[in-house]
């Protein structure tokens, strides 16, 4: 296997797009994505061989999504130890293929969303939702969609670390360059900051109703 899926090489977001043809990828909170709007399934579906046949050139595992509308190209991050060296080379590759097909670079589409499940500190609330999604363990900490089709899950204690009470927010990753006018759009719809003390890495908005999300942006800019 190739040395940037062993775990031996892994760079940072940074790193990532310092790298040459990586401009339509942005990196959120389940790795580095492109969007390539299309104008038919049958365009759409033309990515999903190049992307084949970067991926196993460059030892990358991706996930692709075909849909009319556009193709997302996902590499995900399967083990939190980083985005594998080869995925700039990978990313460059598929993004010069896309272009060859016409299809449009949208970086604005590329998004990640996760819940972050609340607990007190001698509660692990992670095996039940685990058995009643079906997912499996990712880490320590998180639980995961074995097809990485659903939300990634994120456990850990609660702010005041209070028994018997849960709490969930939404953790929705965005590009850098795409995260204030996010936070400004929530707050337009009705939205309350809840604390920018975290700003740009991430914004905490409460709805009306006071259930949380925050916008987060600095999974695309660390080094």
């Amino acid at each position: 296997m190739d040395e940037s899926m062993s775990g031996s090489e892994r760079i940072s977001a940074a790193d990532f797009h310092r790298a040459s043809g990586v401009s339509a990828w942005r990196v959120t909170g389940t790795g580095p994505q492109a969007v390539f709007t299309a104008g038919s399934l049958a365009q759409a579906s033309g990515l999903v061989a190049p992307v084949v046949a970067a991926a196993e050139r460059f030892g990358i595992l991706p996930d692709v999504d075909v849909r009319p509308e556009a193709v997302v190209v996902r590499i995900p991050d399967r083990d939190f130890a980083g985005i594998p060296a080869a995925a700039a080379e990978f990313a460059a590759a598929v993004s010069g293929a896309a272009a060859d097909l016409h299809l449009t670079p949208d970086p604005s589409l590329a998004q990640s969303v996760g819940i972050y499940v609340a607990q007190h500190s001698q509660t692990d609330a992670r095996p039940f939702f685990m058995a009643a999604l079906g997912y499996e363990a990712l880490g320590e900490t998180d639980a995961v969609d074995p097809l990485r089709c659903g939300p990634q899950l994120a456990f850990n204690p609660i702010t005041g670390d209070t028994p018997a009470r849960g709490r969930t927010h939404f953790d929705v990753f965005v590009p850098a360059d795409q995260a204030q006018a996010r936070v400004d759009a929530a707050l337009a719809a009705g939205g309350r900051l809840a604390d920018d003390s975290y700003a740009p890495a991430f914004w905490s908005l409460a709805s009306p109703d006071n259930h949380g999300i925050d916008i987060a942006s600095w999974t695309d800019t660390s080094d």
